[in-house]
């Protein structure tokens, strides 16, 4: 798929501080992106995981089959033979299970679309399509990984760790959020075997930005990430920049936004600013994971 116009870098506008302003798209070879498929899966599970949170797990076996670490699907909360339209709405996948031929999703009732969401029960199907977008990219030779994320935004990262359980790389994992209630992913790190897991809250007053930094380079600095991957939290992000710049360490970011295909053709979800003889890179089709330029990073 080609967009309209010419891609630049990832921009909004000037001084606005936003992690935005220095992103950069990976650009890996276009064959190496699974192709996405679609499927009338059924709803196996879905049940209230927290007052703040669903679990759905879907039968769909070729988009678990392919799916990547990072990667999405869209859902569509409209059961078959029900008038629409109805927009799509993306979902990271937090678990993947290639010999099941399932996927797990995690998500919070936002809107009127994820009301619509909750209300399948097992045994109906509903459609979705993935995997899409471009994942976080692992570097082979990498012996650490941190893994940042804030809330909801953490079901970003979990396949990460998913695909580097049992690789000989190390993850350190930080799963944060307002309380415990809202952290996630603690339970599938460790399942994966996380190397240290960090589960910070701010009602314990332990997710602040500045207590995490000491936190994290008091144990890491003697040996440090390779990568660092983040979603959730503009404030984590830029600490994440900061990070990699103190231990010259890939960092990616993954970034959440509202789209209406998830494939590219309505160029609803650009990264910059609307306007301009160019079109900045879209989140649904060149991310939702983007380098993070540490040029500017803080020691």
């Amino acid at each position: 798929m080609s967009t309209a116009a010419p891609v630049r870098k990832a921009a909004t506008t000037a001084g606005t501080g936003t992690v935005r302003e220095v992103l950069t798209p990976i650009r890996p070879e276009r064959s190496t992106r699974p192709r996405p498929t679609w499927h009338r899966a059924k709803v196996l599970e879905h049940r209230l995981l927290s007052d703040r949170y669903h679990y759905l797990r879907l039968e769909a076996p070729s988009i678990a089959r392919l799916t990547r670490a990072g990667q999405f699907v869209m859902l569509t909360a409209v059961r078959e033979g029900e008038p629409g339209p109805a927009l799509p709405r993306p979902m990271a996948v937090y678990r993947r299970d290639t010999e099941a031929g399932t996927i797990e999703i995690i998500y919070g009732v936002v809107g009127a679309g994820t009301r619509a969401l909750r209300a399948f029960r097992p045994g109906e199907r509903m459609l979705v399509v993935g995997p899409l977008g471009q994942g976080f990219q692992l570097a082979p030779d990498a012996g650490k990984v941190l893994l940042v994320g804030r809330g909801i935004g953490t079901c970003s990262l979990t396949t990460v760790a998913q695909e580097l359980s049992g690789t000989g790389t190390d993850v350190v994992a930080v799963a944060s959020g307002r309380d415990e209630q809202t952290v996630i992913g603690g339970q599938l790190y460790r399942e994966c075997g996380a190397a240290a897991l960090y589960e910070v809250t701010d009602v314990a007053g332990t997710s602040a930005v500045e207590a995490l930094r000491e936190r994290l380079t008091t144990d890491l600095d003697a040996e440090p990430p390779q990568q660092i991957m983040t979603c959730g939290s503009e404030r984590l992000a830029h600490l994440c920049r900061d990070l990699g710049t103190r231990w010259n360490a890939d960092v990616q970011v993954s970034l959440e936004a509202h789209m209406a295909c998830g494939l590219g053709y309505c160029h609803g979800c650009a990264t910059g600013t609307r306007g301009g003889p160019e079109e900045s890179p879209l989140i649904c089709k060149d991310g939702p994971v983007f380098r993070l330029d540490r040029s500017e990073g803080r020691r």
